[in-house]
């Protein structure tokens, strides 16, 4: 029992200096370190963290790059495109210039990647928007987040339903929308018959 306990205790000494040792990317095997892996595979191939340490580069005096960049990506994950620099600042490690690189990435991705902005001013233009569930075999309501110049925020397919028929409940409509900050919001569902009647 005591050899066995022995050997507890040292396999857990082991993963606690491992643990340690491989807290900073420079510890890292080359080929795992972020700014070599989008080299080597593309910048697809890093995930949320390792895109961020990519972007930063290098921690600060307290604070390593792996432990910013994991706060970092989970305050991208949960804000989004509401992120401001006072949700970057606010993260120890992170100052106005590292939390400008961040912001500044995201501005460069709006600018060249990102579709330009369609504007809905009447009912011919959702018809292009909603060509992709023209010919769907079952019902689908769509959600669509407007900001104040009518600019489509964000398209959401709430539910699929049947044949005839999709239930829809307010809540899974309206969380999302609030979410959004929308100013305003417009629904349309498929016809899987074809019929071109108004539903009522």
């Amino acid at each position: 029992m005591a050899r066995c306990q022995f050997w507890a205790n040292r396999a857990e000494r082991i993963g606690s200096s491992l643990r340690i040792t491989m807290k900073n990317i420079k510890d890292l095997p080359a080929h795992n370190r972020p700014r070599e892996k989008l080299k080597e595979r593309g910048a697809s191939a890093l995930n949320d963290e390792e895109l961020v340490a990519a972007i930063l580069g290098r921690g600060v005096k307290g604070h390593d790059l792996r432990t910013i960049s994991r706060s970092v990506a989970k305050l991208i994950r949960n804000h989004r495109k509401n992120l401001t620099i006072e949700h970057l600042t606010a993260v120890r490690g992170m100052g106005l210039a590292k939390a400008a690189q961040i912001l500044s990435a995201f501005e460069l991705a709006r600018r060249y990647l990102i579709k330009d902005a369609v504007k809905v001013t009447g009912a011919q233009d959702m018809i292009p928007l909603l060509a992709d569930i023209v010919d769907k075999k079952q019902e689908h309501f769509v959600c669509f987040s407007l900001n104040g110049a009518h600019e489509v925020i964000e398209k959401r397919i709430v539910t699929i339903g049947l044949v005839d028929r999709s239930p829809v409940h307010p809540r899974e409509v309206y969380a999302d929308v609030i979410s959004d900050r929308a100013a305003a919001v417009i629904f349309a569902h498929n016809h899987p018959s074809g019929d071109r009647y108004v539903a009522s």
